[in-house]
């Protein structure tokens, strides 16, 4: 080969490394910034697909309905905490802040926050579904049958 090739053939070979590097720490700096959704009973038990459950620390989604009754509400401040359920052992919730319009006991909602111990979920952030006909695919498979709306008229 001329030096000429080899020269060249140099330079492509580590800009391509130089690429690959940069994609692969890329990709794993953002792996810390990813939320898995899980339900209750997911939490407490793992995933079925044989993922691990959670580690206390770790930021994730939980889906579930609130438990009729739990919502225990702070009177001086805006700390309100709640219980999660889908078919199986339910978890709390404690989250700071204003709740939604459609937060309500009975409702389908999902949690995003941090885990702090193996079934209390700190959330910074409350989100209600806002139609009664909506659920999202992993609560309405998790939930089945056992899900019946709640009258609130």
């Amino acid at each position: 080969m001329n030096p000429r090739r080899k020269k060249r053939l140099t330079i492509i070979s580590l800009i391509l490394f130089g690429v690959a590097s940069v994609t692969g720490l890329s990709l794993y700096g953002l792996s810390n910034f990813v939320d898995v959704f899980y339900t209750p009973s997911e939490v407490h038990n793992g995933k079925e697909d044989g993922t691990l459950k959670p580690e206390v620390g770790q930021n994730i989604r939980v889906g579930g309905l609130v438990v009729v009754g739990s919502v225990k509400r702070d009177p001086e401040t805006l700390k309100v905490s709640f219980d999660l359920i889908d078919t199986g052992p339910m978890i709390t919730v404690q989250y700071e802040g204003i709740l939604p319009d459609l937060f309500r006991e009975g409702q389908g909602i999902v949690a995003q926050g941090k885990l702090i111990k193996p079934t209390t979920l700190l959330a910074t952030e409350v989100l209600a579904k806002h139609d009664e006909e909506y659920m999202p695919k992993e609560i309405a498979d998790a939930i089945g049958k056992h899900h019946k709306p709640a009258d609130y008229n």
